[in-house]
């Protein structure tokens, strides 16, 4: 191997999901587009909705995937950004100020600062830990409505806050899983975050969007309007659960139901014909099974209107419903279904496109990683490149991503601290 990652022309992201991980190396060109110059991923074994359920079996997963990249990439790989999701991940609203003593200055980047720092002092539930800390509308003396204090002059500063948390075990197991890989993690972000980066613009973001990452074990909802993050949820339950219904349903093996449900199913009942049949080969000796694609995108179209819904819940729940301009994008595994954007609209009303990682993208050493299943990896990615001050925005956007993720980048440190005896080498 050539390189290991650390320079900073390349960047790797490493996708910890329920039914693959994934692993992307990057690098940026000099029009500051990303091109992917390897990736690797596995089977996942040792991951359930999203969290890690047996260490040893993910550890070798991670291994699989990144031996494969660094073979694919031909460097060698020792920092990654790892995504966190789950059904643990929790978010709350609350709201915070500080009283300025030296009222003749402009108000600060340091104020603004100490303003976030205040908020990861709240109190959350046992083995729960603050992970990001995202500011909404600051308030100068009484003055509300304002995206950036910065340059004002005023007494009380306050903000309102969209607070996300996650179980302390969890990310404890992520950092123990990439150790024992032999790796270091670089930066610890938010699933749903990063996949936004890959499959929205900044448009959509100001527009109003709703961004549905449809993973194996779950479902990663995050709110956006006037470019900032304002509601998100984890439903606990995705691509797999589908695929569960089919086993039982139809009476067949998983991974007959797994290949039943992405090769010949479909997410509205109605456009399968009646007489359109799969032949499924029999168990030891045992004549084929015949099943009706029919019966397959009814099963499908139950399981995944179920999600719909849950999802039109959260939006009515965050309050923007009526605001959301640029309606619903859809991606990870779980926006490959036949039809699920028609299903989407027909439920939520609300318009509806498939999220594709590739409007950053200048190439891909394989046109698959365009697909929606590789947005979270793309996406972390995108934002190792931002955060490290390699992407191309404007300084100030390049100050917001960074304060962020400096709350998962502090608990990480927490948690590199709090095994630095316990781990091995």
């Amino acid at each position: 191997m050539d390189n290991p990652n650390q320079h900073q022309d390349i960047v790797v992201g490493l996708d910890i999901g329920t039914t693959k991980i994934a692993c992307i190396v990057g690098q940026k060109n000099a029009h500051g587009k990303l091109e992917i110059i390897g990736y690797g991923k596995s089977e996942s074994i040792g991951v359930t909705r999203g969290v890690v359920a047996n260490i040893e079996h993910t550890v070798q997963s991670i291994r699989t995937a990144v031996e494969a990249a660094e073979k694919s990439a031909n460097v060698r790989i020792e920092v990654v950004n790892v995504g966190i999701a789950g059904q643990h991940i929790k978010s709350l609203q609350h709201r915070g100020q500080i009283i300025r003593t030296d009222t003749d200055e402009e108000i600060t980047r340091s104020d603004v600062q100490q303003l976030i720092d205040d908020m990861r002092k709240l109190k959350v539930l046992p083995g729960e830990e603050i992970l990001h800390v995202l500011p909404q509308e600051f308030t100068v003396d009484g003055e509300p409505g304002i995206k950036e204090p910065v340059g004002h002059t005023g007494v009380r500063l306050e903000a309102n806050f969209h607070i996300i948390t996650g179980q302390t075990s969890a990310a404890k197991n992520i950092y123990r899983c990439i150790k024992r890989a032999g790796l270091q993690v670089d930066q610890l972000i938010l699933e749903p975050i990063a996949s936004s980066c890959a499959v929205l613009s900044e448009e959509e973001k100001e527009a109003g969007v709703a961004l549905v990452d449809i993973g194996g074990g779950t479902t990663d909802i995050a709110i956006f309007q006037e470019g900032i993050i304002r509601h998100t949820a984890v439903i606990p339950f995705g691509g797999n659960a589908i695929t569960d219904d089919i086993k039982q349903g139809c009476g067949v093996l998983k991974k007959h139901a797994e290949a039943l449900k992405s090769k010949f199913g479909s997410a509205l009942e109605q456009e399968m014909a009646q007489d359109e049949i799969v032949v499924i080969p029999g168990l030891s000796g045992r004549p084929p099974k015949e099943v009706s694609r029919r019966n397959i995108a009814g099963i499908i179209q139950a399981r995944m209107a179920e999600i719909i819904e849950h999802v039109h819940y959260e939006i009515k729940n965050s309050g923007l419903e009526r605001e959301l301009i640029g309606g619903i994008v859809v991606t990870g595994g779980g926006s490959q279904l036949r039809h699920v954007r028609q299903l989407f609209e027909y439920v939520t009303t609300l318009d509806c496109r498939i999220g594709f990682p590739n409007t950053h993208l200048a190439q891909a050493p394989d046109r698959s990683l365009t697909a929606p299943t590789y947005a979270t990896g793309i996406g972390l990615v995108l934002l190792g490149f931002e955060n490290n001050g390699e992407g191309t925005m404007e300084d100030t956007r390049q100050q917001e991503s960074k304060e962020t993720h400096a709350g998962p980048r502090r608990f990480l440190q927490k948690i590199k601290e709090f095994f630095e005896d316990e781990l091995p080498e």
